[in-house]
């Protein structure tokens, strides 16, 4: 697959960044860590990451905005574009060991992503987006799954730590999906979560209170598979509410159903 300028400068910079957490996930008993807040962490080859994509980003396209998690937001010459990076997603599972974690790198245009890119460095699966360009993992072209029922089909969430007020209403939607289906998964990473259902791998994914730079890229991925997004209140933006459900379009509206009650 041949890419646009800006996604090969995205891939460039997931790849650097991958390479130098993947370094410090070796020595992963020996990092600095401080905690931010019950269950979140941030570690020292989190900001590192950050740096590395933040310096290539800035050097390749100056005039471009940023929305990083471990950084304040800057607003761009060009108010029309701005990078939506999360160094590291899964970071709990990277500070355990978890070989599960990735580089998040998405590009919105006039509030719209237009191209992305997640980066499972521990596994070396590339998972790339552009608009209208399909997406691709490691040269290959993603198609979500074909799978049409429900019983047949595995879900993924982010199941809330403990004190978080949105536990009890996961814990309802848990109740109401899993008799209906094959399994569901919690694996802590919501961008592998979403680059899972553009690969047919998940047949879906629900989530809430995110962050646009857990979900950014992976929205496109899945858009870009052939599958659906909405947020959990209908007609809704993921990037806006924070909350999102992705599916495989023959699956998508059982799906949405159970999620919501």
């Amino acid at each position: 697959m041949q890419g646009s300028a800006n996604l090969n400068v995205m891939v460039k910079a997931a790849r650097i960044a991958g390479r130098s957490l993947v370094k410090d996930f070796r020595e992963v008993e020996n990092l600095q860590v401080s905690a931010k807040g019950p269950g979140d962490f941030v570690s020292k080859a989190d900001l590192a990451a950050e740096k590395i994509i933040r310096e290539i980003l800035t050097e390749a396209r100056p005039t471009y905005g940023w929305v990083g998690e471990e950084s304040a937001p800057v607003e761009g010459d060009d108010p029309t574009r701005r990078w939506i990076v999360d160094p590291l997603d899964g970071t709990t599972n990277f500070l355990h060991g978890l070989p599960h974690w990735a580089v998040s790198i998405a590009l919105e245009h006039k509030g719209e992503i237009v191209a992305a890119v997640v980066f499972d460095a521990a596994k070396d699966e590339m998972y790339t987006a552009e608009k209208g360009g399909g997406a691709w993992m490691n040269g290959l072209r993603l198609r979500v799954s074909g799978r049409h029922r429900m019983i047949e089909s595995i879900f993924a969430t982010g199941v809330p730590f403990g004190g978080r007020a949105d536990l009890p209403m996961t814990l309802q939607d848990i109740a109401r999906i899993a008799p209906q289906c094959a399994g569901i998964r919690r694996w802590g990473a919501a961008a592998l979560d979403l680059a899972y259902v553009a690969a047919g791998r998940y047949e879906g994914f629900w989530e809430r209170s995110l962050n646009a730079w857990d979900i950014a890229a992976g929205l496109l991925l899945v858009r870009e598979a052939g599958g659906l997004i909405d947020g959990v209140t209908p007609n809704t933006d993921p990037l806006e509410v924070g909350e999102v459900i992705a599916a495989a379009e023959p699956i998508f509206e059982k799906f949405a159903s159970s999620v919501r009650g």
